[in-house]
């Protein structure tokens, strides 16, 4: 149960230590070389625990041993260090001591009873742990990679907004100019009504100033004729008219 616990917190846990696990040394490292395997090869977890004698002395001491002393010289090491620590009353054998025998006793038929079951059943909670593992490390890659696909489809319909910008700039361009030619068409309209305006002015005043001589001079040359001279003048154009009527007819 408590495993279980665990692997839920850890699982839980594993996005929030993804996103705090430090990067500093990332720009340290040249992705451009190759790792050395040979030399430095990747480290891998140990399936299996690694050998011991008498249930709890690891095989690296023996071997630590074997140049100095030989085969039985570990087995001696050991006896002869215990005789002493007996001998010397370093290591009093009082009745706690077989209390601790038996509690040992206990210990290793627990361990022969129930250490399989709990090992596998410990195994099993492990291989799902690392499943797990697994799966949010392959889910994390088809994720990438699809970002990736999906950052080069963007890019793609970048380079289409290129051209969309150079049409839209275009078409700016072509209302600018629109624009441009309906400002000059209304400069020149409001222009020629000035100028009209300033003509009909100045063709006013001249039909003014003509209309004024004018009657000036017809008064003038009426108040200058006298009623003898008009009464002349009509009789002459009697005359006239007579003269020119047998010629008509």
């Amino acid at each position: 149960m408590l495993s279980r616990i665990a692997s839920r917190s850890v699982q839980e846990l594993r996005p929030i230590l993804v996103a705090v696990r430090p990067t500093s040394t990332a720009a340290a490292v040249d992705k451009t070389e190759e790792r050395d395997e040979v030399n430095f090869p990747r480290r891998v977890r140990p399936i299996e625990p690694g050998k011991v004698r008498m249930g709890f002395i690891p095989e690296e001491w023996f071997q630590f041993l074997y140049p100095k002393t030989g085969v039985t010289g570990p087995y001696v090491l050991g006896v002869g260090l215990a005789t002493f620590l007996c001998s010397k009353e370093i290591y009093v054998m009082e009745h706690e001591y077989y209390t601790g025998l038996s509690i040992l006793l206990m210990m290793v038929y627990s361990v022969k009873k129930f250490g399989p079951p709990l090992a596998k059943y410990l195994d099993k909670e492990i291989e799902e742990i690392e499943s797990s593992w697994v799966n949010y490390r392959e889910g994390s890659i088809a994720n990438m990679k699809t970002s990736i696909e999906k950052e080069k489809e963007a890019q793609w319909c970048a380079q289409g907004e290129k051209m969309l910008f150079d049409a839209k700039r275009e078409n700016v361009a072509l209302q600018l100019e629109a624009a441009y030619r309906e400002r000059l068409v209304s400069v020149y309209s409001e222009v020629k009504k000035r100028l009209d305006y300033q003509l009909e002015t100045a063709n006013v005043k001249t039909r003014l100033h003509q209309k004024h001589m004018v009657d000036w001079i017809v008064s003038n040359v009426k108040s200058s004729i006298t009623p003898a001279q008009e009464a002349a003048a009509l009789k002459q154009c009697f005359a006239d008219l007579k003269a020119l009527a047998p010629k008509a007819a």
